[in-house]
């Protein structure tokens, strides 16, 4: 039977325009909270913000609707919801960020609808294996090219061609997952094959290790030319993931995690603001040190938490201006301060929504890219959340990667909204009219 509008397909795209509205209506919400809040009143621009928020959640819900008809209602929904909150954070914080929040987010849903529409099928990127690596390991490189890499706050990830800068590393991320796929679908019988014994493992042949070695060999790459310790973590973990995931061997994880140790620790011997994360991991509260730079963000941002107990401050009434960094690396703990417990929890419920739906789209995939295509775009929002949110809330040395959907940042943001396009078009499968059999 086609995949396209039937019976079976008009209950769910009920309840994906309800869950939309209903996102729309919370991010809304949590605007005029923000302005009630800060200043007493309605925001001045409550019918702009609004109108584009509106005009944006609809059409984006439409072209679902239109091409991607099966896909999961929740996956837009949830991530509307983030993306609202994280604009009325940062509203709060800037209003002047706030502008560039809103541009970068109709830019973002109109690359979101581009991307669904323009993809009928994602087993259509499954015939571009090496291109398509190739341009993510450009981009991922590129901050390293003398004359356009930039570095800020001591790592070097912004490229700046003429007056526009951005970070090619996040759109890079998503092409590496889709390298992955179809590479590791197409090898996964090779790379399955365990005929050497270490201690109780079983791993392949040395030359079939060759991928997890040039995986190591890029995140260090990352680790000591542009001195990102978060998104070496994040590519090399992406990959372990899609590895073990692939071929089932358990061996990958413990090797994988195995060379990411000994990567770290070179990292922590050569670099020494890779040793000071770890000291203020470590030491952040301490009073000989809380008033240091970096010590006291840490400790500002887990006073500020704290200072939010179970229900915050509530929307505009706290002080999250005094959290260094509030609107990107520690947008978390200001949204900890003023909605509390109660509502950090239902943020990281959100992420839990996207991560497990992302996981159902691969579980029900018939076709091996497709599940290993949806499984590593779900690490990614899996992994990213956590280093930034465990290293917000001192579980792991933080590490300055954005939270996603939430952060303020354009190229996290577009680099996001690709990522959720491919999963809507991995759940739902190919579009109507659109033959399921690859050229």
């Amino acid at each position: 039977m086609s995949r396209g509008v039937t019976a079976e397909s008009r209950p769910r795209e009920g309840t994906a325009l309800a869950l939309t509205i209903l996102a729309l209506v919370l991010s809304i919400f949590a605007y005029v909270l923000v302005g009630l809040g800060k200043r007493g009143k309605v925001p001045v621009t409550l019918l702009l913000y609004g109108a584009i928020f509106a005009i944006g959640f609809l059409v984006a819900h439409l072209a679902m609707r239109r091409f991607a008809p099966r896909a999961d209602p929740a996956l837009f929904p949830s991530a509307g919801v983030l993306t609202g909150l994280g604009f009325a954070m940062i509203f709060r914080l800037s209003g002047g960020l706030a502008a560039e929040q809103a541009t970068w987010t109709v830019v973002g849903l109109v690359v979101f609808c581009v991307t669904i529409i323009s993809i009928r099928d994602h087993r259509q990127l499954d015939r571009y294996t090496y291109t398509i690596g190739l341009i993510g390991l450009v981009l991922l490189l590129l901050p390293i090219v003398p004359g356009i890499g930039r570095t800020i706050n001591g790592a070097r990830l912004w490229v700046a061609i003429g007056p526009v800068s951005f970070q090619p590393s996040e759109l890079g991320k998503v092409l590496i997952v889709v390298f992955l796929a179809s590479y590791l679908n197409a090898k996964r019988e090779l790379l399955s094959i365990a005929t050497t014994g270490v201690g109780p493992l079983r791993i392949p042949p040395l030359k079939h290790l060759g991928p997890l070695i040039v995986a190591w060999a890029t995140s260090l790459a990352v680790l000591f030319l542009e001195k990102d310790l978060g998104a070496s973590l994040l590519y090399f973990a992406i990959f372990v993931v899609m590895l073990w995931v692939a071929t089932g061997r358990t061996a990958y994880l413990a090797i994988g995690f195995a060379l990411f140790a000994a990567g770290a620790a070179m990292g922590y011997v050569v670099f020494s603001h890779v040793q000071l994360r770890v000291d203020i991991w470590l030491h952040a509260l301490e009073p000989s040190k809380v008033h240091a730079l970096g010590y006291g963000q840490v400790a500002q941002a887990e006073f500020g938490m704290a200072t939010g107990g179970l229900v915050g401050a509530g929307l505009g009434r706290g002080s999250p201006g005094l959290i260094p960094y509030a609107s990107t690396d520690f947008i978390f703990a200001a949204l900890g301060e003023e909605l509390g417990l109660f509502g950090t929890a239902a943020i990281l419920l959100l992420f839990v929504v996207l991560v497990g739906k992302g996981l159902k789209a691969a579980m029900r995939t018939p076709d091996g890219f497709g599940r290993l295509l949806a499984t590593g775009l779900a690490a990614v929002l899996a992994i990213q959340a956590f280093v930034i949110i465990g290293g917000v809330t001192r579980v792991i040395p933080l590490t300055g990667v954005t939270l996603p959907f939430v952060s303020y940042g354009g190229s996290s943001l577009i680099s996001n909204y690709v990522l959720l396009a491919l999963l809507v078009r991995v759940s739902s499968g190919p579009a109507p009219g659109h033959s399921r059999t690859p050229a």
